[in-house]
């Protein structure tokens, strides 16, 4: 069987990449689109596209009635599902193959095998997999905890919840049901113990239908907020080769066990003391698939047109060679509860020898409507140390403007002490979080930079003319007040002239301020958009430790906070997103105490709290299940008790 044409179930960085492939072999393609996605890249890179009405996923990219509709419409001969959305669900692959088109994934029954993990952990307790024995939530016990929920169906940290406490055990029970029916349609909740400390190593595996599977090393996924990867890396550092070798036998076992077809990953949690654990098996290609593309030297999406077209894979697979790592950037606010971004996306360029996925181009917007991931940046180099350098560098010294970041995040991520160190597991985040997202340092050379740019003349100028100005003695100095928009800090900075204690003008044109700044020479490349000013200069060394050389400044706050003009008590949406739940029995004039979660908010695939912010009486409720709000929108008003 020969592929001829390809329609890509799938939108954003994922879409590109698996169309880019496609191009690359040969094969016409067609993508499918929401109508927020209208102008998306995806659909502008596809020979063709199909329109799914509709904005919210359970309309469009979970419609698979529509998609078969559309491949077949556009003449496409195969449906590649990416992942998320529909490329774990058997009953889809199914009606792929029932409308005579090619399913470029697993057999059906291997999803259906696997995508229960209760019912996954079973295949492979009986294929001699080692696993995490479960816990019966109703009779667990104080020396049980701390426990994990997950959702049997699903995955991407949604359904997941952490109990420490047995007291709180229904209501995690209860939220985590409630998300897992939300987001997959299964409401099925499982409890295993918690284990603190664990790293989170996974094996890629590749088989075809000739009985040849290949396991394709190791990755480490343990630096994840929420239950959700942010760095990986391929190899696992630090692994014993005994330890290694028995996770590709098990991986292979898993695949074995369900008579696996196509690209998929077997994960395992790894303990403290070095003994493995089953997790699941995604049954799919990963978000971190490009590390091991990149020690392998493989397209693992052009293997898997391949395997789908019958080809037979060669015994064993290339030798791997040097380390890869891979970052994840979100549109999000770390420092405020990994709050999701919107907007548009006015810049984004990565510099450097690293490769970079994503589905957005300068001036894309960034809506509420799906997963908050911006790109993915890989870099591979022969050692560890090179490869977490070089990605490093390109994030730090990349240009991002219009959405606040997890950017600083990443980098202070991967010049930590442990990180570099490669002592890695999941409380990486609970343990550094507060020191990741503390405040920039002082930011004053980059806002006299943006100041400088505003009144440089156009180019051509002298530079006579350039500098003068500054010299001339005026009787009321020039200032201009910037506000940092990552840290809310206030600036005003004096330019005509400039009174700046250690700082001294060179030059200065609308884009590129050159200033000396404590004897140091340093460039401040300059660029206005939407009221903001967007600062960029390579990273400053303080004490020995590199600080992101990135600010983006305002005039007046653009959005002020809403908090600011409201009465206290006030709830208010953090966020633009869907309140899908209201807290049980909630009305006006119902008693509530500080910190109780009264609704629950979704936005970009993420659900978000919101709490009582002090014990008192709910005076209103706006909120309803169902409803979209916008940012800054009222929900609720609690008064609070006064003291007797």
């Amino acid at each position: 069987m020969t592929l001829h044409s390809l329609l890509v179930a799938n939108r954003g960085e994922i879409a590109v990449r698996i169309l880019r492939t496609a191009h690359a072999l040969g094969l016409t393609t067609v993508a499918v689109h929401s109508d927020p996605d209208a102008d998306a890249l995806h659909v502008r890179e596809a020979d063709a596209a199909v329109r799914l009405p509709g904005a919210a996923a359970a309309d469009t990219y979970l419609r698979g009635d529509l998609i078969i509709r559309a491949a077949l419409a556009a003449g496409a001969g195969a449906v590649h599902p990416g992942y998320g959305f529909l490329s774990e669900n058997a009953d889809f692959a199914r009606q792929v193959q029932a409308a005579g088109l090619t399913w470029i994934g697993p057999p059906p029954e291997a999803i259906e095998a696997m995508a229960s993990k209760t019912r996954a952990k079973e295949l492979m307790r009986a294929a001699g997999v080692p696993l995490l024995e479960p816990v019966d939530p109703a009779t667990a016990t104080t020396a049980e905890l701390p426990l994990l929920l997950k959702a049997a169906a699903g995955g991407g940290g949604r359904g997941m919840r952490v109990v420490r406490d047995l007291d709180g055990l229904k209501e995690a029970l209860d939220a985590a049901g409630a998300e897992a029916r939300s987001a997959f349609g299964d409401g099925e909740v499982f409890a295993e113990p918690y284990v603190e400390g664990g790293r989170h190593i996974e094996v890629q595996i590749l088989a075809d239908a000739h009985g040849t599977v290949w396991a394709l090393g190791t990755r480490d996924c343990s630096l994840q907020r929420r239950h959700q990867k942010v760095i990986e890396e391929a190899p696992a550092p630090g692994l014993p080769e005994g330890l290694r070798e028995s996770l590709h036998a098990a991986a292979v076992a898993a695949a074995r066990a369900v008579s696996y077809r196509g690209a998929g990953t077997v994960e395992f949690l790894v303990t403290a003391d070095g003994r493995p654990y089953f997790l699941e098996m995604n049954t799919r290609l990963q978000v971190e698939h490009p590390v091991t593309e990149a020690v392998f030297g493989l397209d693992l999406v052009a293997l898997q047109l391949r395997v789908a077209e019958g080809a037979a894979l060669p015994p064993s697979p290339p030798q791997p060679t040097g380390h890869a790592v891979e970052a994840r950037l979100y549109a999000e606010d770390p420092a405020q509860d990994w709050r999701p971004q919107t907007g548009v996306l006015h810049t984004l360029a990565v510099p450097g020898e690293v490769r970079v996925d994503t589905g957005f181009t300068d001036g894309d917007t960034v809506g509420i409507h799906y997963d908050p991931l911006l790109a993915k940046v890989i870099a591979h180099a022969p050692t560890r140390t090179e490869a977490v350098r070089v990605l490093a560098r390109a994030l730090a010294t990349a240009r991002i403007h219009g959405l606040t970041t997890n950017r600083e995040l990443l980098v202070r991520s991967l010049r930590h002490p442990e990180f570099t160190a490669g002592q890695l597991d999941t409380g990486f985040y609970d343990r550094h979080l507060a020191t990741l997202t503390e405040g920039a340092p002082d930011a004053t050379a980059a806002a006299l930079a943006a100041a400088l740019a505003e009144a440089a003349p156009a180019p051509g100028a002298s530079l006579a003319a350039r500098l003068g100005g500054w010299r001339n003695v005026r009787s009321q100095p020039h200032t201009r007040r910037y506000t940092a928009a990552a840290t809310g800090t206030a600036y005003e900075v004096q330019y005509q002239p400039v009174n700046h204690p250690g700082i001294r003008v060179l030059a200065a044109t609308p884009t590129l301020v050159t200033l000396e700044v404590d004897g140091i020479r340093r460039l401040f490349h300059v660029k206005h958009n939407s009221n903001k000013v967007y600062v960029d200069s390579p990273p400053a060394f303080g004490g020995g430790t590199p600080t992101l050389g990135a600010h983006t400044f305002t005039p007046v706050p653009r959005f002020p906070d809403p908090q600011d003009r409201t009465e206290p008590g006030s709830l208010l949406a953090p966020m633009p997103g869907t309140v899908v739940r209201v807290a049980e029995g909630l009305a006006p004039g119902s008693p509530v105490t500080a910190g109780q979660p009264l609704l629950w908010l979704e936005a970009m695939k993420m659900e978000h709290r919101i709490l009582a912010p002090a014990s008192g009486t709910l005076t209103a409720l706006h909120a309803v299940t169902g409803q979209q709000v916008d940012f800054g929108a009222l929900l609720a008003v609690v008064q609070e008790e006064t003291p007797a």
